[in-house]
């Protein structure tokens, strides 16, 4: 696991995204601040006893909303993260999405030693208003994504415990679905790293009512036969890297009795779901996010 997540760090820096240009997105913070919806910042206290800071982003519907947990790339609770859970919030979802680096970033942590430095940190319209459930957020040291460098973030990542990432999962699914505004139902969907995350949550969480793989890769043959919930796939013409175990993975999925459903968005390459929607996007790849976008919506049952 530890190789194949270097791997996806070394492709992605490869590829001309890494830490430093994914984390240049000033048009996802301009269109974050824009936004009407409630955002707000939490700290979920595991039974551990871990510190877990998370991203909630709350639809405006006038009933109970179904849960999405959403798993950032392997940059981090990036700006881009952050407006992708405002977006799909604005769909009809609660979206819960966990930074996963939480108190491992450098220490110690000017942002959390200083309290001004942690609200510029956490900059949103909406981060003033209070956290729901008890969950008031609580700075911590170290601290989580904003800690690092940028050029550290996916190293940073691909070294994460894959126990602590799935408890870390259970936690923030566990904290969604038992917010007053949550009607009980839960999905996840991920993206990149946190597509493979996404992938490997669905073997492991039997409450799942569907999981959504962004071009992430599959986990082992063996474990396919826990999942219970619907896996829908979303991968990129031009990236034979993910999109290569397509076949295998249907052949698997179908052989243990699952629903694999993917779709390959021709012309797209990896991370079309960020890069599909930033100022200089190939054409490609901007309609590959449009599409990909209206289908998860459509498969969630959203409002639009």
């Amino acid at each position: 696991m530890k190789n194949l997540m270097s791997g996806l760090a070394f492709a992605a820096l490869t590829l001309g995204v890494g830490a430093q240009g994914a984390g240049a997105q000033d048009w996802a913070k301009a269109n974050l601040a824009k936004s009407p919806r409630h955002g707000e910042f939490v700290t979920i206290t595991e039974a551990s006893g871990r510190k877990l800071q998370a991203w909630v982003v709350y639809p405006e519907v006038k009933g109970k909303a179904p849960v999405v947990v959403m798993i950032h790339e392997i940059f981090g609770q990036s700006d881009w993260a952050r407006e992708m859970a405002d977006e799909l919030a604005g769909a009809g979802y609660i979206v819960v999405e966990p930074d996963l680096l939480s108190g491992f970033g450098p220490a110690p942590s000017a942002a959390a030693a200083d309290p001004a430095a942690t609200e510029a940190t956490m900059d949103h319209s909406h981060m003033q208003a209070p956290a729901g459930a008890g969950a008031a957020f609580v700075a911590v040291d170290p601290g989580g994504t904003a800690a690092f460098p940028p050029d550290q973030v996916t190293k940073a990542v691909s070294m994460l415990d894959p126990n602590v990432v799935t408890a870390d999962l259970d936690a923030a699914a566990d904290y969604g679905k038992k917010l007053p505004a949550a009607n009980g139902k839960l999905f996840v969907a991920g993206f990149c790293w946190g597509g493979g995350k996404t992938f490997a949550f669905a073997t492991h969480r039997k409450d799942l009512s569907a999981a959504f793989v962004f071009y992430g890769p599959p986990p082992p043959v063996e474990a396919m036969k826990a999942i219970e919930a619907p896996v829908y796939g979303f991968y990129a013409g031009n990236d034979a890297r993910i999109t290569a175990t397509i076949p295998d993975t249907k052949a698997a999925m179908k052989a243990a009795g699952k629903t694999y459903e993917p779709v390959i968005y021709d012309g797209a390459g990896h991370g079309f779901m960020r890069a599909g929607e930033a100022p200089d996007a190939s054409a490609e790849n901007a309609a590959a996010r449009t599409a990909g976008f209206r289908r998860l919506v459509e498969l969630l049952g959203g409002v639009r």
